[in-house]
């Protein structure tokens, strides 16, 4: 089934492509705000910035950007560290598993390549091999 293998691939790809991005989002989550309120600087001064009526503080809508940021550092704070250790986890297995001894046949006589047997001949060594030595 090459069309299954291929679908299969491609959903894999694209899962592990979407994993990847929702764990740099979350990463650089800051980053993403600064990035939204350089790019919407104008919209946001006009609708969330609390200092309108003082332009002389040069705010520009910094302080609904540290808001945000305030925002999501609390809810990284938040957030259980070692909240996954405490889950337990409980494996249930809805099938029923029988293991049975393999059967053996009787064992055949070995013969690996009986034609080159008669060219094998073992002679055991006559004697321990010595390095020559060396006489300064």
């Amino acid at each position: 089934m090459p069309g299954l293998t291929s679908l299969s691939t491609t959903l894999s790809r694209f899962l592990a492509l979407f994993l990847a991005a929702l764990v740099l989002l979350q990463t650089f989550s800051r980053e993403v705000l600064v990035l939204d309120y350089q790019m919407h600087k104008e919209s946001i001064t006009r609708l969330f910035c609390v200092n309108k009526a003082k332009p002389e503080l040069r705010c520009n809508g910094k302080c609904h950007l540290a808001k945000q940021l305030r925002k999501a550092t609390d809810s990284e704070s938040k957030a259980p560290a070692a909240g996954f250790a405490k889950v337990k986890y409980d494996v249930v297995v809805p099938c029923r598993f029988t293991v049975t001894a393999p059967l053996y046949a009787r064992a055949l006589p070995l013969h690996f390549a009986p034609a080159a047997s008669v060219f094998y001949a073992f002679a055991p060594p006559l004697g321990i091999f010595h390095p020559p030595s060396r006489r300064v």
